[in-house]
């Protein structure tokens, strides 16, 4: 779904900044535009991405390889 109107940014775009490492909102802000025109998004895009954050910190880290007999 559509976050920020202004700036075509979806809840997807903002799970993917936070997966590939984005954990405040103004380096949000700085990677995808997101609340920097109207900024009537911005309690909203606050809330999905602290919600991606804490998903991604919720689930435990796989090992980086899998040892095969």
């Amino acid at each position: 779904m559509y976050i920020c109107l202004c700036n075509a940014v979806t809840d997807h775009d903002i799970r993917r900044q936070a997966a590939d490492g984005v954990r405040g909102f103004a380096e949000l802000q700085a990677r995808t535009g997101c609340s920097d025109c109207c900024g009537c998004c911005e309690s909203e895009a606050r809330a999905c991405l602290q919600q991606a954050v804490e998903q991604l910190e919720a689930v435990p880290a796989l090992p980086a390889f899998v040892a095969v007999a």
